[in-house]
């Protein structure tokens, strides 16, 4: 929950809003790391500038799962122990989901 500490102490959850609209919001701004990932691409995926290490494409990556950690932390969900079950069902499902996907 490092990640959730983190929000709280950098003032992202000073208002106490109702849950529902609180997820609406973390995941519109999941949207928006994604979408900000999108530009990254379309500008040629250049060296991030706040952490040169990375590509802008990583760091955009890596926001959207902290915005993810957050509100996982924030709501005690269960990520790491969903994305392993999610990840050993995967494994079982057909080729493609059976032709459903194109």
């Amino acid at each position: 929950h490092a990640a959730h500490e983190t929000a709280v102490k950098k003032g992202w959850h000073e208002k106490e809003i109702g849950k529902v609209e609180d997820l609406t919001i973390a995941i519109a701004n999941m949207h928006g790391e994604l979408s900000e990932a999108l530009d990254a691409i379309a500008k040629g995926n250049l060296q991030d500038k706040k952490c040169p290490e990375f590509s802008n494409l990583e760091i955009e990556f890596a926001d959207c799962v902290i915005r993810m950690l957050d509100i996982c932390g924030k709501y005690n969900l269960r990520l790491g122990p969903a994305i392993m079950a999610k990840h050993e069902y995967n494994k079982g499902r057909s080729y493609r989901h059976g032709g459903k996907l194109v």
